[in-house]
């Protein structure tokens, strides 16, 4: 897993402006509960309207923002419980995903996974959180991409958005190595193409975010 990163392909502008607009709002640089407007991210971002309002429409639906007519872009609010319901909305679709994925995982996919298990541990030592949720979507992709069924994929990705964004409020000081860890285990049982080890090493990972979201709850 210490393999040197591939180059990625080029995304179309949606997607990009997609990212760097999810990007703030999961690291905070777009406050919870705060209201912003389209002009502002285009000046920001440095998009075009067409792609900004693509992705603001797709995160509205995702829940991370809410489009006020009129009145702006409200941020969705931090809830710390929320946390928990979030996680237990997960845990059954990352086993669905870790389970198809040892199934069908293919040279081209297990590159992926390599690539983003190479990110994490470098973010892990650079003690760099940004770059670790950044590894962790890329990871999200390749599970997506590797276990080849677009429905759960769908249902799973807003769901991890959140959790990024509340890992990154309330554990991303003190929880690097240990959530690299899990992921890392994740990724192991993958490239086996061991299912049911993969199946479990996701469940695992949903009890240890569970334990993050108790201990949240408790601020």
């Amino acid at each position: 897993m210490n393999e040197a990163p591939q180059t990625k392909m080029s995304e179309p502008v949606a997607a990009k402006a997609y990212k760097a607009l999810e990007r703030m709002i999961v690291t905070l640089a777009l406050a919870p509960g705060s209201v912003t407007t389209e002009g502002t991210l285009i000046e920001n971002l440095g998009f075009g309207r067409t792609p900004i309002r693509e992705a603001i429409q797709r995160l509205s639906w995702e829940g991370l923002l809410e489009i006020r007519p009129r009145a702006g872009l409200a941020i969705a609010p931090l809830n710390a419980p929320d946390w928990l319901k979030v996680i237990e909305a997960r845990r059954g679709v990352e086993a669905v995903l870790a389970r198809a994925a040892a199934r069908f995982v293919t040279q081209d996919s297990a590159a992926l996974f390599r690539n983003a298990a190479f990110r994490m541990q470098k973010a892990v030592v650079a003690g760099n959180a940004i770059a670790f949720l950044e590894a962790d979507k890329e990871l999200d992709e390749a599970m997506a991409a590797a276990a080849d069924n677009p429905f759960a994929a769908r249902l799973a990705a807003p769901l991890q958005t959140h959790s990024r964004r509340f890992w990154f409020r309330y554990q991303a000081d003190t929880g690097l190595a240990q959530a690299a860890e899990g992921h890392v285990q994740i990724i192991r049982a993958v490239l086996d193409g061991d299912e049911k080890a993969a199946a479990r090493e996701a469940d695992a990972l949903m009890n240890l975010l569970r334990k993050h979201a108790e201990a949240a709850s408790r601020y």
